[in-house]
């Protein structure tokens, strides 16, 4: 396997690069680079900056308005934007649900959601675990009985990440209770704003709004926003997760946080010189340099054998999501420990951007503490790793 890039795909390199440069607010990505909140207008400035450039549905096919880009090519734009600073774009509606729709949906919900999805226009959020459903999803309880024309709709979703901006929403829900649970799901699109739907924010440990509890009662649901057949929302659930686990793993942006954690530690002194001349301490950033050096290789040949399947995601995508999640993670532990009792006065308000600090505060420490406290959720997510690890042994080890 030649590991190397071809002049044509430096060549893409360069251009992404230099339309980032040229086209990326400085505010945003100071933002970015110093791990402050953003706002829906930060995600959708940058959206939209590639919308016009004809690069936001990068991951796309042409037929659907994409970019028709290879794997490397989509690889190598994801890491010049993390690198440089860019907002993560929203996966729900580009990387989720946007594949479900062109996989599986109609010609009708092709022409009414995608553009949209493209334009930024309709921000999309998910509707997957409930209170009592969360690794073992197939157990969810949230009702969805057809009366005529119309699914009327009954639960309630948690883990609803930013539902507080979005204006639909994709949800799992059961319409044949009487099947065993996989079979009996259908997947739904919903209109946040259908009488019935309450949005309730669950406060993180590192004090931001950006998940949720959304509550239905009596939500009633066009039959036309079911997508594919009904009872077969399963399949389609597994198809989205997998795209949200090949995701997951981050490569570029974890590429960006290890170089911010090896500044820290070359500012960091410990007995006089550079906490990254200790030799343990080095030892362990290169080690999750090794680590990432791999994940990026198996991250390239999952996705081309994705464009061979077609864009179908295969069980080896929890593999992504494992060692991406476990990476970032340790990241973020570092960097706690190379600032050591810096990290500990943890003040939220360090997140907001022209948050003035303690002149006995270091700036560039204040916001460590809330990022790790953030990333406890990423093995989580998407199917916990312990999950992933079923699935590995299951569909790839065949045990």
């Amino acid at each position: 396997m030649d590991l190397n890039f071809t002049a044509e795909e430096q060549a893409f390199r360069d251009e992404v690069r230099a339309f980032v440069r040229a086209n990326l607010p400085p505010a945003l990505s100071e933002k970015v680079l110093h791990a402050k909140h953003l706002t829906k207008d930060d995600t959708l400035e940058w959206h939209r900056i590639l919308h016009r450039k004809g690069w936001i549905g990068y991951s796309w096919p042409r037929e659907f308005g994409g970019t028709g880009w290879s794997p490397v090519e989509r690889h190598i734009f994801e890491e010049e934007c993390a690198l440089a600073g860019a907002p993560t774009l929203l996966p729900f509606g580009l990387h989720m649900v946007g594949p479900v729709i062109m996989a599986f949906g109609s010609p009708a919900q092709h022409q009414r959601f995608l553009p949209r999805i493209l334009s930024g226009d309709d921000w999309w959020c998910q509707g997957y675990s409930e209170p009592g459903s969360g690794s073992d999803l197939a157990s969810l309880q949230t009702r969805a009985e057809r009366r005529g024309d119309r699914y009327v709709v009954n639960g309630v979703k948690t883990w609803n990440t930013l539902g507080q901006y979005a204006n639909w929403i994709f949800c799992l829900v059961r319409t044949d209770p009487q099947a065993r649970p996989q079979a009996g799901i259908s997947f739904l699109l919903m209109e946040m704003s259908s009488p019935g739907i309450e949005v309730r924010p669950i406060r993180m440990l590192d004090g931001a709004h950006e998940v949720n509890e959304v509550w239905l009662e009596n939500v009633e649901v066009p039959v036309e926003n079911l997508v594919g057949e009904e009872n077969k929302g399963w399949t389609y659930a597994k198809y989205l997760l997998g795209h949200e686990r090949t995701g997951i793993a981050a490569v570029g942006r974890s590429k960006r946080e290890l170089l911010r954690l090896k500044r820290i530690a070359n500012e960091q002194r410990q007995g006089g010189r550079p906490l990254l001349e200790d030799p343990r301490f080095r030892d362990r950033i290169a080690q999750i340099e090794i680590e990432l050096m791999a994940l990026e290789i198996t991250c390239l040949r999952v996705l081309a054998a994705e464009s061979e399947r077609r864009h179908r995601p295969a069980p080896e995508a929890s593999l992504l999501k494992i060692r991406g999640s476990e990476i970032q993670q340790s990241i973020s532990e570092l960097m706690l420990l190379a600032v050591g009792h810096h990290a500990m006065p943890y003040l939220p308000d360090a997140l907001e951007a022209g948050w003035e600090p303690d002149p006995l505060l270091d700036d560039s420490h204040a916001s460590l503490a809330g990022r790790y406290f953030n990333e406890r959720k990423v093995t989580i997510y998407g199917g916990s790793n312990e999950i992933q690890r079923n699935i590995i042994a299951q569909m790839i080890l065949g045990l």
